[in-house]
């Protein structure tokens, strides 16, 4: 099967329906969207389709990009364009194969197909009887559309997976955000178009069809058996989006097989694959066009991380890592093609193309625990695309909005902790949930605002300092949920276990500090407000923030 030819990918047309077609389909403006039966393969096939664009269509300039962007080519002419790169992408072939080590590994042991998803329980906790939730023996065989697709996710995210079975080259369970259409009913093909960067503004050397350093399947493993290291400089700029750090081989049969993750029938039924470790070992200055990073800005010598999923979700208090670069303090480094969106949006006009200043953010990834998935997380949040000037002031603004969250959502914890125990510093159990929902009940009403913001910024008197209305909207916002919340939890016992007194002191306590806190007074003073967060009057008209 090759999966430049194949109909191996679900799409969605306008009209809800789902059909299984080649890869060519993106271009038609009828599809708007993949149809993936797991959360993990539809963010994976995106990144699939992003890769192929970059790779086999990327444009020259600005120009080139608006061009396509505005009118993508014909499904004849994309089948030209990725007829040359066929070679590569043959999924069941003896010698070359997609994604697979080059390597038959003839004589390395048959293990089961389900090794290929993430989350499937390793052979420690099938043995320790510990696959509480994800039950060991769910996927038993696949067809060979699953069966590629769960072995892209894979080596795209590949998690530590004991001795010298090598993570992914954004390290296990990387983050990924892609760019995405303001308007939901958009084609697909603006959804990807959106994360394809210009050779112009992303300079490498145009790649070969068959050069193994941008496709590793294509020639000999560089081994890691004695801790070899693949650093960028080994390899093409291109090698990020088909990074391949698992040595793997697929068992495809000739035989009937119903797909335990699609439920369809197939002719080609893959149960079992052959693996072996110490195959690529990334290391070095990474980075990948999909992928936010970080860096201590105190520490210059050191290399940035990619971004990973946390136990708390990907909320609106990871929104300014995610936008907006900041090298001086947080050492925030957005996605390549994040940042790229912001820099077209300030050359719509010479190149006569509609980006919208609040565009769309689709965030994913796992939560990793070692080799261990916590949780697959999930999520759209906006995107402001601003000039700088304006860029700088909302970044100090909603920093602001995000910290006065941060703390009432602390002290909310801490205090909820005082009213349920006599002796709160020594008691155990995990109560994060408790600050957690303060950040979920406002994060609306947070996003509400950035569009607000966003409009305001970009009208034809732009405001110098944070406007007092939405500055006191927000403060009412947080902390009268806050209070809100606290009461909840506070009440939230048995009637028989609930200590009045000790209740009363901490809702007194909470509500002192919740207006009386560091960030509280800040916020209050940037936004010109009142001791109980009201628009206070000021003398100061046009001075700046």
């Amino acid at each position: 099967m090759n999966l430049l030819t194949a109909p191996w990918l679900s799409f969605k047309r306008r009209d809800g329906s789902q059909e299984y077609l080649p890869v060519t389909a993106m271009v038609d403006p009828d599809i708007v969207d993949l149809a993936l039966p797991r959360a993990d393969f539809q963010g994976a096939a995106y990144q699939f389709l992003i890769g192929l664009l970059q790779t086999a269509m990327a444009p020259e300039d600005k120009d080139a990009w608006v061009k396509r962007y505005q009118t993508p080519p014909s499904l004849a002419s994309c089948q030209e364009m990725l007829e040359k790169w066929k070679p590569g992408f043959e999924l069941d072939s003896e010698g070359p194969a997609f994604m697979q080590d080059l390597d038959s590994l003839a004589d390395e042991k048959a293990t089961d197909i389900a090794g290929l998803l993430i989350d499937s329980p390793g052979a420690s906790t099938i043995k320790n009887n510990t696959d509480h939730f994800v039950k060991a023996g769910r996927v038993e065989q696949l067809c060979l559309d699953c069966a590629a697709m769960a072995l892209f996710t894979l080596q795209i995210n590949a998690p530590a997976g004991g001795k010298g079975y090598r993570t992914g080259l954004r390290g296990g369970g990387p983050l990924t955000t892609l760019v995405m259409p303001a308007d939901s009913d958009r084609p697909l093909w603006h959804r990807l178009w959106l994360n394809v960067r210009d050779t112009d503004s992303w300079t490498y050397e145009p790649p070969g069809t068959s050069d193994s350093k941008v496709f590793p399947w294509l020639g000999e493993t560089r081994v890691s058996d004695k801790g070899q290291k693949t650093t960028p400089e080994d390899v093409h700029p291109l090698h990020p989006f088909w990074a391949m750090p698992r040595r793997i081989r697929l068992n495809i049969e000739a035989a009937a097989c119903e797909c335990d993750l699609c439920g369809r029938q197939s002719e080609y039924d893959v149960s079992s694959l052959r693996t072996k470790n110490y195959g690529f070992n990334y290391d070095g200055p990474w980075t990948h066009p999909l992928t936010p990073y970080r860096f201590d800005p105190k520490k210059p010598e050191q290399l940035p991380y990619s971004r990973k999923a946390q136990t708390d979700g990907l909320g609106y208090r990871y929104w300014e890592a995610l936008t907006m670069k900041d090298e001086k303090e947080k050492g925030f480094l957005p996605a390549p093609v994040v940042l790229d969106y912001a820099d077209k949006c300030d050359k719509a006009d010479d190149f006569d193309v509609e980006l919208p200043t609040v565009a769309g953010l689709w965030v994913f990834g796992y939560d990793m625990d070692n080799m261990k998935p916590r949780c697959w997380y999930g999520a759209h949040m906006p995107l402001l695309a601003l000039e700088e000037g304006e860029r700088d002031l909302a970044q100090r603004w909603l920093r602001q909005m995000i910290e006065l969250t941060d703390s009432s959502a602390r002290l909310l914890q801490a205090q909820v902790k005082e009213a349920w125990f006599s002796r709160p510093k020594d008691a155990k159990g995990d109560v994060s949930y408790i600050g957690a929902s303060l950040w979920e009940a406002t994060e609306q009403v947070f996003y509400q605002h950035l569009m607000e913001l966003g409009e305001l910024l970009t009208g034809d008197a732009p405001p110098q300092r944070f406007p007092s209305e939405l500055a006191a909207s927000w403060y009412r916002a947080v902390t009268r949920q806050a209070a809100a919340l606290f009461d909840d939890f506070a009440l939230s016992g048995p009637a028989e276990q609930l200590d009045m007194k000790r209740i009363t002191k901490a809702r007194n306590t909470f509500r002192k500090k919740l207006h009386t806190g560091k960030e509280a007074k800040a916020f209050r003073k940037t936004g010109r407000l009142d001791d109980n967060g009201q628009q206070a009057a000021s003398k100061k008209q046009g001075e700046t923030a």
